[in-house]
């Protein structure tokens, strides 16, 4: 049975390349598209079995659009397919539940035998990967229903974090010097209760405020 595949990646040239690759294995892509809004309507009005997710895409980042659709369309599985190895951004992938984080270094022998796995129902995540993240996502504070008191501030500093922005990044998108940032992330780590950003970022994942 072939496997009905989106693909959502804003470079042409990485469509076209995977494409080429999957020609032939059984994989069909159905349909491209370049920005997120587009990305939601095709997964949610498509005849798909799996897509094939960047994170770096116009309009919506992809795990902004990862966390729509596992509400919206929670039985569609999906493959994060990034040029960046940011274990902020593995560690949300993995907690809204992706089928697997893969780097677009890879062969076109692991990314087929990943979609075919991915579209069986099988996780895709290697254990190197689960190893990086299982620190960050079994913090118990993570897990608990408890209301931290985050100003106006720090909340934006940490959706900022949790979106895998550095200090020097937050500091100029939001217009406050780095050593301020660097204070905001040491209050917010304390405040919630973790000891990483990576933790952090998961936190605000699960709280609602990414």
């Amino acid at each position: 049975m072939t496997i009905k595949m989106l693909v959502a990646d804003d470079h042409e040239v990485v469509r076209c390349g995977i494409r080429s690759l999957v020609a032939g294995a059984g994989i069909q892509v159905v349909a491209e598209t370049t920005t997120g809004e587009e990305t939601i309507h095709a997964a949610l009005h498509s005849d798909i079995d799996l897509l094939l997710l960047d994170i770096r895409m116009g309009g919506m980042d992809g795990l902004h659009i990862l966390g729509r659709l596992s509400i919206e369309k929670p039985n569609l599985p999906t493959l994060v397919f990034s040029a960046h190895d940011n274990p902020t951004y593995v560690a949300r992938a993995y907690a809204l539940d992706a089928a697997g984080y893969l780097l677009k270094g890879i062969s076109g022998e692991q990314l087929v035998e990943a979609i075919c796995k991915a579209a069986g129902g099988e996780s895709v995540w290697t254990r190197d990967e689960l190893r990086r993240v299982t620190g960050a996502l079994a913090t118990p504070r993570l897990n608990a229903d408890v209301e931290v008191p985050l100003t106006q501030r720090e909340s934006e500093v940490l959706r900022q974090v949790a979106l895998g922005l550095t200090n020097k990044e937050i500091a100029l998108a939001l217009h406050i010097s780095y050593e301020t940032v660097k204070e905001h992330v040491q209050h917010i780590l304390r405040k919630v209760g973790v000891s990483d950003r990576t933790q952090a970022a998961v936190w605000a994942v699960r709280h609602g405020l990414v």
